[in-house]
């Protein structure tokens, strides 16, 4: 085992998107993810790897300058935390439409609106459903650790490379703030710009000796061609759900009833199921990994195994539950049980949620 670090979620995070080989971070503070900035300022990673760090104007500059360092096929990254985020939308259509390998990272707070700074998770519909305009999809990793928040960094961008699309990391304020040790990996060297080159024919480089201009853009003004792509990365998009769904089922193979919870509620949940356990309840978790693609095939697995209800537990007023019902479709009961604006469920209010509102509901 390497050396284990005590360090804070959004450290661990900085320090990951450093050592995977990032060209470059564009970012803008807000709170509770402006550690990630500030770690980044503090490490100066252009003196050691070269790679760029730099605080944008705003939100809406960092994410069109992700569409313009990652057309070029570099590694490139911003993170923000939820009102932030939402500038980013209509970038982040861009970038899907184009087809451009980013990685954003969203450490969710209280809302709507300007909120609070404390941890929730009420940004689900807007990672998962393509929160700007248009029919697109992000890949949507949600980590439940510090250890995850480093270990998704590399994993987050090897999607996005492999698939030409952009990644999320969507954690919350709870994780990021939390400090708990972590082992890094291995840093991972940068590509020269002849690797890139090399390894990504579609970046754009500079005109190829004989060869068509390159430009990455998502407007088509002839509505066949913009149908056609259109056709063609929803076929990506079901490559991605064929291949690339993630989650840890814990204490599922014997259970009647299963808690549905990612993030800061799965850690809480984790708890509840065993003090269902000991009031001889078998209770079992669904943790997904991936929210999109969501373990939809994974739940009607336990539906068809006889778990007899599910309860989704989030910090929200019921977004992910919908993904629950869609999976279950209509054949054991669904509920939900949320805080709202920045609270956290205790391990009790979950196992009092599950008794009154699956069992004896």
């Amino acid at each position: 085992m390497g050396e284990l670090k005590l360090m804070k979620g959004n450290e661990a995070l900085a320090e990951a998107i450093i050592r995977a080989g990032t060209d470059g971070y564009f970012g803008y503070p807000i709170t509770p993810q402006s550690e990630v900035l500030e770690y980044l300022m503090a490490a100066k990673p252009w003196e050691t790897t070269g790679m760029v760090v730099l605080q944008a104007e705003s939100e809406v500059a960092s994410i069109n300058m992700l569409y313009g360092g990652g057309g070029t096929g570099k590694k490139v990254v911003t993170s923000s935390s939820s009102p932030g985020i939402s500038l980013m939308q209509e970038g982040l259509s861009y970038i899907a439409g184009a087809e451009i390998p980013i990685l954003i990272v969203n450490v969710v707070r209280g809302g709507p609106g300007l909120g609070d700074i404390q941890p929730a998770q009420s940004d689900y519909f807007q990672s998962t459903k393509g929160g700007g305009h248009g029919d697109y999809r992000l890949i949507v990793l949600a980590p439940s650790s510090v250890q995850e928040m480093a270990d998704f960094v590399p994993v987050a961008y090897d999607l996005a490379f492999k698939y030409r699309n952009p990644a999320m990391i969507l954690s919350d304020g709870a994780i990021g703030q939390m400090m708990e040790k972590v082992e890094f990996f291995e840093p991972i060297p940068r590509l020269s710009d002849e690797e890139v080159k090399k390894r990504y024919a579609w970046a754009t480089n500079g005109k190829p000796k004989n060869g068509e201009r390159r430009i990455l853009t998502s407007l088509d003004l002839d509505p066949q061609k913009m149908e056609d792509h259109n056709h063609h990365i929803q076929e990506k998009y079901r490559r991605i759900e064929e291949n690339e769904v993630r989650f840890e089922a814990l204490q599922c193979d014997d259970a009647e009833y299963v808690l549905v919870a990612y993030g800061t509620s799965s850690r809480v949940s984790l708890k509840a199921i065993k003090l269902l356990r000991e009031k001889g309840i078998k209770a079992g978790l669904l943790r997904p990994i991936t929210l999109w693609p969501f373990p939809t095939k994974k739940i009607q697995e336990l539906v068809k195994q006889g778990v007899k209800g599910f309860l989704s537990v989030e910090m929200s007023a019921g977004q992910m539950v919908e993904d629950v019902r869609l999976a279950v479709n209509g054949k054991v009961k669904v509920e939900h049980f949320g805080r709202l604006g920045g609270m956290i469920h205790s391990p009790e209010e979950v196992v009092e949620a599950l008794e009154q509102k699956i069992i004896g509901g």
